[in-house]
């Protein structure tokens, strides 16, 4: 028995042409399993988006195209980021009835793509792919993600602990996505507020197996404070309360050399000058950081520009 259930996997790359030749053959495979069975349409497919690639990752996913009739893509007129590539993609696939968003780098396992569907089938509309363990994290990654994931559900941002962009989402859940117009994306925190059934499914990450990973310290940093300042207000009411200490203890400083004072024992007192000075101006410039970063996030806003620019189709165009 076919199925008309369409099943649209949207892959970003940037910079992936050593990976290319090793996830496309095997996330082929994949997806013919499960045309075979009956799970998925024979017209299902793998939408590359490659997000301004310096290398043949274009190329090569043009080369594929000619000899997979899975693989299809688009690409980015210049690089826009890893989030932006999986909004273009689902922007792009208007006519799946599923979509399936998944790195290039195979680390996430492609087979749990299987059990996704079936969680689909039974009637779940956004299926969750989580990590069951991170042993092949480092010990410093390991331990700050851990960390990120805590200080996102403290600031009041839902999101699914040791979830990355590994999902399945049916049509309707993605037309809602689709509606949020913020341009500071951050995926792992919108989709939880989009709703609809929900489902986990838990696998092991794999080790890249080719290539060098595209998400270096300086960007996993920028990653987490978008995520922060795009969902959370409480760095804002940190620095309130971070005045109403500061405040406190001034008047507790105050108090302490009115007293010193009438009992005669003032004196210059250097070290504390300099700690109080320190100190004030510390959370004076922490505290401008942190609404210069709201604040560039609203500049950015109301801006309005696109998400991205579309160079070549091969998906509309096909």
């Amino acid at each position: 028995m076919r199925s008309s259930t369409k099943l649209v996997v949207v892959i970003p790359a940037y910079n992936e042409e050593e990976m290319l030749p090793v996830t496309i053959p095997a996330m082929s495979e994949v997806l013919d399993r499960m045309v075979r069975t009956g799970k998925i349409s024979s017209s299902s497919k793998l939408l590359f988006v490659d997000d301004g690639s310096k290398d043949k990752t274009w190329l090569l996913i043009q080369q594929y195209q000619q000899i997979n009739d899975f693989v299809s893509g688009i690409s980015f007129s210049k690089n826009y980021g890893h989030q932006n590539a999986l909004l273009a993609g689902l922007n792009v696939s208007k006519d799946a009835d599923v979509v399936i968003t998944i790195d290039a780098d195979l680390q996430d396992d492609i087979n749990a793509m299987e059990e996704m569907v079936d969680r689909y089938l039974e009637g779940y509309d956004v299926v969750y792919g989580v990590r069951n363990s991170r042993e092949t994290d480092t010990f410093f990654k390991r331990n700050s993600a851990l960390f990120f994931y805590k200080l996102m559900d403290k600031m009041g941002a839902k999101t699914i602990q040791n979830h990355a962009d590994f999902r399945l989402m049916s049509r309707r859940s993605v037309d809602a996505l689709l509606q949020y117009p913020e341009r500071n994306v951050f995926l792992r925190g919108i989709v939880p507020q989009v709703g609809f059934k929900s489902i986990n499914v838990y696998y092991a990450r794999n080790e890249r197996k080719a290539g060098t990973s595209k998400y270096p310290l300086g960007k996993m940093i920028k990653f987490a404070l978008d995520g922060i300042t795009s969902f959370s207000t409480t760095p804002l009411r940190m620095i309130f309360w971070l005045g109403v200490i500061t405040l406190t203890m001034s008047v507790v400083f105050i108090a302490n050399t009115l007293i010193q004072h009438l009992r005669g024992n003032t004196s210059v007192g250097w070290s504390s000058l300099m700690l109080s000075i320190w100190f004030v101006g510390g959370a004076q410039l922490i505290s401008a950081g942190i609404l210069g970063e709201y604040l560039g996030k609203v500049f950015f806003e109301v801006k309005r520009r696109p998400r991205f620019n579309i160079a070549e189709d091969l998906y509309t165009n096909k």
